[in-house]
């Protein structure tokens, strides 16, 4: 299995079967052979924990249990993603909340804009996908004001 580390590029992990997931960049996208929950985890661990670590942090931050909750791949880079459903699911997908635009509601889905230009269109209720950027949002405030301490 080909591993792959999120970083200041990317955008968004979509899932796209029980195997592979695409990659989508700033300057580009590609397919993988591992799944989103994977990704995520191999990703937490190049930068010295665990998906498992940074949830129960991101727990701590936002207080409580939460349900899709975003979490800090990279605290230093400020790099956050959150989901778009649970995320030990191989059909979750994630996005890279310093990447997003705006977004915009058609139908029962998203549309995601990027900074990059580039949009994408998802399957995920337009409420739902806002709820998920202003937990991220809020978890991203925290860890600012934790770091100005």
């Amino acid at each position: 299995m080909e591993k792959y580390e999120i970083n200041l590029s990317t955008i968004a992990i979509i899932a796209l079967d029980n195997q592979k997931s695409k990659i989508i960049e700033d300057d580009g996208s590609f397919i993988v052979d591992r799944v989103t929950p994977k990704i995520i985890d191999d990703s937490c661990r190049y930068f010295g924990s665990s998906y498992l670590g940074r949830f129960e942090g991101s727990k701590n931050f936002l207080g409580g249990t939460i349900y899709k909750s975003p979490i800090i791949i990279e605290e230093s880079r400020e790099i956050i993603f959150f989901p778009t459903g649970s995320a030990r699911s191989s059909e979750c997908s994630w996005f890279s909340l310093n990447k997003v635009s705006h977004y915009e509601k058609d139908k029962n889905n998203t549309i995601i804009y990027f900074k990059n230009g580039t949009s994408l269109e998802v399957d995920i209720s337009y409420s739902s996908f806002e709820n998920q950027v202003l937990r991220a949002s809020r978890l991203e405030s925290i860890l600012r004001q934790r770091k100005n301490k």
